[in-house]
């Protein structure tokens, strides 16, 4: 997912969004652990796509400080 597709959606989704993710993180790192994924790389690309989330996040709540 990328970041112009993360901002487009509300803040409520993005925590919905996180709460997928982060799941289906738990998933794969448990899977890899009994045999090898096909592709690793979509554990790196989970997290980074949760780094994405809680950065649009943090930058909305930073937003609503401010004024």
């Amino acid at each position: 997912m990328k970041t112009t597709e993360i901002k487009e959606l509300t803040s409520k989704e993005i925590v919905e969004r996180l709460q997928v993710e982060k799941e289906n993180l738990v998933r794969l790192r448990l899977n890899h652990a009994v045999s090898p994924l096909d592709n690793p790389m979509k554990i790196k690309e989970s997290k980074q796509t949760i780094a994405r989330l809680n950065t649009v996040l943090r930058e909305r709540e930073l937003k609503e400080n401010q004024n």
